[in-house]
């Protein structure tokens, strides 16, 4: 079950305490990512204190980021459409590079929050 506990921890972990540093290098640097996620998760202590919850939150959230992982689904995603184009082309946000790179950008977002805010639920709900 999603809060609006976790959905503040979450939005106040990924972009009020996310430097501007860490947005830049964390796909670039371990360092800067795993900064990241201990920044992030910080707000999470108010909601769990249990180890595993907070070791899936941190965990799923530096693999996601050092990855970019969001931009494999939205590829995926858009893949059984016609006209779907290859990873080639579409590496930097999942989309096309004929999509304006603004909506590209925002939409690759808000699946990477997405993911975030539902595993993050699933772990808080499930595990506790």
């Amino acid at each position: 079950m999603i809060t609006a506990d976790q959905l503040v921890a979450h939005a106040v972990g990924d972009y009020v305490l996310q430097s501007e540093w860490m947005v830049r290098e964390k796909g670039r640097s371990h360092f800067a990512a795993l900064v990241h996620v201990v920044v992030y998760t910080l707000p999470f202590l108010f909601l769990t204190q249990n180890p595993l919850t907070l070791a899936v939150i941190a965990g799923s959230h530096y693999v996601l980021d050092r990855w970019r992982l969001a931009r494999y689904v939205v590829w995926l995603k858009n893949r059984p459409w016609p006209g779907s184009r290859p990873w080639a082309e579409c590496r930097e946000t999942g989309y096309p590079p004929d999509t304006p790179k603004w909506m590209a950008t925002w939409l690759m977002i808000i699946v990477d929050n997405t993911l975030h805010v539902l595993i993050n639920g699933a772990a808080i709900t499930y595990i506790g």
